[in-house]
């Protein structure tokens, strides 16, 4: 398509060469007046467009005295059909190209098209009026790819990771992209660094392409009740449409189309390995509610991930640091990229959701006290001592006052409005942290620790915690963290969560713990997962997308 839009462009040019060349300066002049003439204090408009990026136009074309960019003799150059092709190739960055006034660029392109294929100058005025669209367009693009077109603080007061600041000088960009006759390779240099980014951007790319052949009925198919290979149902036949469009299951021979028969199984099996689900080949209500996504569907989850990955900093790249994809239920272990370790994981269920932040983690806490949070201790534990007068000793837990002095439950009034005290969980088997926590200091008392609720890791859906991150396999996460320490072997990590007082451990060096939200991203296969949106927050990002800039 590239090389396409190339030969077009040329065509167009070398057919007008008969037209008499413009003077230069008569553009730079008209370019000149547009930008003195506006009213100081406003943004430009170039026949009633509003620049977006005025200071970046100003000070562009004042630096080079008012020289155009995209024409050359009144015919518009190579460079100008590249950007133009960029400005609609960004689609597959989840952006709009219509919020880089492609509409009145596109009209001029006509325009001039029109004008060489019968052999006419193009007007001065209307070269100087594109040149200044396009410029504009180019520092907008820019400034969305690097840090994003939506500020994440103003739609998701759950996302405290702080927004990537702009580094980059985009009328210095421009010279370089015109210097170097690269727009695309230019512009490229604005992505994030994460390699899941491109490969990501390719995934959308063929999303958008697959849609326009899409022919399938995408209504809402609802599983009452969880089906295995031999069951029989009206929507089996639509199902496997869907897993058949996917390229998960080829077309075979159906004798009877409302059964659930072990060829389209095999499909289902490996859907649910691409959407992070138990592979069981069971269609249950999880898997029928993600088999209900459209290929719109999918296209809007990618649009609203890569954005979210503009968001984030890069300060991570190449460096060891533990990443958990609430929206996956999953932590990775990361050095230079590469994955160390990978663990299942429980996050905060809905109303309890786990915040999205960064911060470092700096100690183990082997047999650890459970220090009740308050929340809980009046929503649920003094409901309960209140019934049961023996649930504080049942539950191995103990009051104790501010300053830590242990405090008799006998003799609390449990019925009063007042309870000046903290509950806390002794070490033990019993213990609601499991037998170790893994502390990053914040704001929010979350931390990764142990569980004894050690079912809840064979479930698809893993957000059932008050917010905190509950992960699988503590033990090898705890040796994972301290493997440059031959001292602590696998059998001492297993005797330090064995005992009946708390032993802190601080590492040698503090380890960044990023938690993030991604409900889509490529893999190093360039294989797409999608997940549930379990919090409910694709949305707000996909409606800000999709608004016009302004």
């Amino acid at each position: 398509m590239y090389k396409l839009f190339l030969v077009v462009g040329f065509f167009f040019i070398f057919h007008a060469l008969d037209a008499v060349p413009l003077d230069s300066s008569q553009i730079a002049e008209i370019i000149r007046f547009r930008i003195e003439t506006d009213p100081p204090g406003e943004k430009l408009k170039i026949r009633n467009t509003t620049l977006l990026t005025t200071d970046d136009v100003i000070n562009f074309y004042t630096d080079r005295y008012f020289e155009e960019v995209w024409s050359v003799e009144g015919i518009l150059s190579e460079l100008a059909y590249a950007l133009r092709f960029e400005i609609k190739q960004s689609q597959f960055d989840g952006l709009n190209p219509r919020d880089y006034n492609l509409e009145a660029i596109d009209g001029f392109f006509s325009k001039f098209e029109t004008n060489m294929a019968m052999g006419k100058s193009n007007d001065p005025g209307d070269l100087a009026d594109l040149d200044m669209l396009l410029s504009d367009a180019f520092f907008h693009l820019a400034s969305h790819l690097e840090i994003g077109k939506v500020d994440p603080s103003l739609i998701d007061e759950e996302w405290e990771i702080q927004r990537k600041e702009q580094l980059v000088y985009y009328p210095d960009l421009l010279d370089e992209a015109i210097a170097s006759g690269q727009i695309r390779q230019t512009l490229e240099t604005l992505y994030p660094k994460f390699p899941v980014y491109k490969r990501g951007r390719e995934v959308l790319r063929a999303l958008v392409e697959e849609e326009k052949e899409d022919s399938l009925n995408w209504k809402k198919v609802k599983v009452s009740k969880a089906l295995k290979v031999g069951d029989t149902n009206n929507d089996i036949p639509i199902l496997r449409e869907r897993l058949q469009y996917w390229g998960l299951l080829d077309q075979y021979e159906v004798k009877e189309p409302k059964l659930y028969d072990s060829v389209m199984m095999a499909g289902i099996k490996d859907f649910q390995g691409y959407h992070g689900m138990v592979i069981d080949g069971v269609i249950g209500k999880v898997t029928a509610a993600a088999l209900n996504d459209s290929p719109q569907a999918k296209i809007d989850k990618a649009r609203v991930n890569l954005e979210r990955l503009r968001w984030l900093p890069d300060t991570v790249e190449n460096a060891e640091f533990i990443l958990v994809n609430i929206a996956n239920f999953q932590l990775d272990y990361f050095k230079n990229l590469d994955t160390l370790l990978t663990e299942r994981v429980i996050v905060g269920r809905k109303y309890h959701e786990t915040p999205i932040f960064m911060e470092e983690m700096s100690y183990i806490v082997f047999s650890p006290y459970w220090n009740i949070p308050y929340s809980i201790t009046r929503g649920e534990i003094i409901p309960s001592a209140r019934k049961n007068p023996n649930y504080i000793n049942s539950k191995n837990m103990e009051v104790v006052t501010p300053a830590g002095q242990v405090v008799d439950p006998n003799s609390i009034d449990w019925h009063s409005k007042s309870f000046p005290y903290l509950v806390r969980q002794k070490p033990g088997p019993g213990n609601s942290l499991g037998l170790v926590k893994f502390m990053f200091p914040n704001k929010h008392n979350v931390y990764i620790h142990d569980t004894n609720a050690r079912s809840l890791f064979a479930n698809d859906d893993r957000s059932r915690s008050h917010g905190c991150i509950r992960i699988q396999n503590p033990a090898d996460f705890a040796k994972m963290l301290l493997r440059d320490e031959p001292e602590w072997t696998m059998e001492r990590i297993n005797e330090a969560m064995s005992q009946t007082h708390e032993q802190v451990v601080k590492l040698k060096k503090p380890i960044p713990v990023v938690l993030v939200y991604l409900t889509f991203w490529a893999d190093s296969k360039g294989e797409a997962h999608f997940r549930d949106d379990i919090y409910e927050r694709d949305q707000a990002v996909l409606m800000a997308l999709n608004e016009k800039s302004s």
